[in-house]
């Protein structure tokens, strides 16, 4: 082995504390927008609120998203096989908050059709990805979720709703910096 290596073997072996409320309160600092998954199992459309999305690779392409281990929903979603990543726009607060609550009828009221694999793609959200579930990994209290991206669509015309600090709020075309 060498140095190098005894030095990373040395670091992931020690033991770490990071407390919980810690970790959220810095990685809070990080703006996210805010997605609902969801898929359709044969039987009726299911969804949970994720604000863990990431792409992955664009050749081929790829996304990435974290649901709890504790989910519910995410059962029946990986079943399915298919997933739609809806991006909430950012008028749609009250879907961030209607998919993140642990049962009930979250579907009730919601307008949505059915996506090229299915799953179902919520009306007016800013975008969204359908995907094939590729790979899955246990982290911590999470999964990781690969998937292979099959369709895509967006609304250049809308806003996104962004998670910050615990909070919800909103981009400002106005202040935004030229990139």
């Amino acid at each position: 082995m060498t140095a190098e290596e005894e030095a990373a073997e040395t670091v992931l072996s020690r033991p770490i504390s990071i407390e919980s409320a810690a970790l959220r309160k810095v990685l809070g600092q990080f703006c996210t927008g805010v997605a609902v998954v969801t898929a359709h199992d044969g039987h009726g459309p299911h969804g949970f609120t994720c604000q863990s999305l990431t792409s992955v690779s664009l050749d081929p392409p790829y996304i990435s998203f974290c649901p709890a281990l504790t989910s519910s929903s995410w059962p029946r979603i990986r079943r399915s096989g298919a997933v739609c990543v809806n991006i909430l726009a950012a008028d749609q607060h009250d879907f961030c908050a209607r998919f993140a609550t642990r049962g009930g009828p979250k579907f009730a009221g919601v307008r949505w059709t059915r996506g090229i694999n299915g799953a179902p793609i919520l009306d007016g959200t800013l975008a969204s990805v359908e995907a094939d579930i590729a790979v899955e990994h246990v982290a911590g209290d999470h999964t990781i979720v690969v998937a292979h991206v099959t369709s895509l669509r967006a609304d250049e015309h809308r806003e996104p709703l962004l998670y910050f600090r615990g909070g919800y709020g909103v981009f400002s075309r106005e202040l935004a910096l030229e990139a």
